[in-house]
């Protein structure tokens, strides 16, 4: 069982930031003269609001999908409650690590915490939470351990992009300074069909090979996934206005960056196969024609790269950390990755919108700023 303490609840929540931020000093910006107020959202500028409300559902999104990796392949606690487990799902994912249902579980809990504190945040201080409860209309698993619960997002049906598996050995291009540059895929089958992270029934757990590269498949969307996250929150700060609001992001942005590189180490351990009822090929990614600086799965941690400029030195940075389109970036990541499979056009409306008001919100210079 997790040894994590439980998450308060989001009536507790509320309260807590309600009595500290009455206790303490509010960096966010005021009435002052260079701040108009049909700018203004309660306490928040309107783009701070707007940047949170995108990143609120963004949360909320990332709970779902986790939430649907921890009843089947998780711990089902009080910490994170639904489903029962499968153990087929479970033995194959613990061919990547022993501690994958404790890391899924932990995981997951962290998702629900940055979503129900960036929404307690919100109204705390006047402005619209995120609820996206409308559209929870796709169906999920119906394999063993799956609640069946209507869903928001689709883990049957997707397609990665795992160029960041060498975007992050690269030593000589950064795609904020090579736009153009194409990365190598670490797993060219992924990018190229539709493919379930999860047993989508029961049929799926055999033969074998099938449920290991199911799991496979989940092993190597969960790095690519919380990399998105890696970038995204770095990008977005350079718009906010709040001295506090920058302090939410570069405080939950960092959390992201852990997720990333645990399972960016787990994702190597995936055994090679191939699927035997689509194809699906995971290569062995330290043997030729894979192999070298660009592949090796011991190669965790980010290598240096140009930053900024070619004229200054190589850096250990994330990449990329372009703020403009940041926002709809995100979102379009998301959608060519097939978690939005089968939603409404509604949902896809209302997310662009999110979008937009986020990659629309302008930092508003201070005194101070440069």
């Amino acid at each position: 069982m997790s040894k994590r303490s439980h998450i308060p609840t989001l009536k507790g929540r509320r309260s807590f930031i309600s009595k500290g931020l009455a206790a303490a000093s509010l960096f966010g910006v005021s009435n002052s003269a260079h701040a108009d107020s049909d700018q203004k959202t309660g306490q928040l500028t309107k783009g701070d609001a707007a940047i949170l409300r995108f990143l609120a559902a963004a949360e909320i999104l990332e709970t779902d999908f986790w939430v649907q990796y921890n009843e089947l392949g998780g711990i089902q606690d009080s910490e994170v409650p639904g489903g029962t487990g499968n153990p087929i799902y479970t033995a194959k994912l613990q061919n990547l690590d022993q501690d994958m249902p404790q890391y899924i579980h932990d995981n997951t809990e962290d998702e629900f915490t940055h979503e129900n504190f960036i929404n307690a945040y919100l109204t705390s201080k006047g402005a619209p939470a995120v609820s996206l409860e409308q559209f929870r209309v796709l169906q999920g698993s119906t394999a063993t351990g799956s609640s069946g619960k209507p869903r928001l997002t689709n883990l049957m049906q997707l397609t990665l992009d795992t160029s960041w598996w060498t975007r992050y050995r690269s030593r000589a291009n950064n795609p904020d300074l090579d736009p153009g540059f194409v990365f190598p895929q670490a797993v060219p089958g992924l990018n190229k069909g539709q493919f379930p992270a999860i047993p989508r029934t029961n049929a799926d757990l055999t033969p074998g090979d099938h449920i290991q590269a199911i799991a496979n498949t989940a092993g190597f969307h969960m790095p690519t996934i919380e990399q998105g996250g890696n970038g995204l929150y770095p990008s977005l700060a350079q718009r906010v206005s709040s001295v506090e609001v920058l302090r939410i992001l570069l405080s939950i942005g960092p959390t992201e960056t852990a997720h990333f590189q645990t399972w960016h180490d787990k994702a190597g351990n995936a055994p090679p196969l191939t699927d035997p009822t689509n194809g699906l090929v995971f290569p062995d990614l330290n043997s030729p024609p894979f192999g070298g600086e660009d592949f090796q799965t011991n190669l965790i941690m980010p290598e240096p790269c140009p930053f900024l400029s070619r004229t200054l030195p190589v850096c250990s940075i994330i990449r990329p950390t372009e703020t403009k389109g940041a926002a709809a970036g995100a979102l379009r990541f998301l959608t060519n990755m097939g978690l939005f499979i089968g939603q409404q056009p509604a949902f896809f409306e209302f997310m662009q919108d999110l979008a937009q008001a986020a990659d629309n919100a302008q930092r508003q210079q201070n005194g101070d700023d440069n």
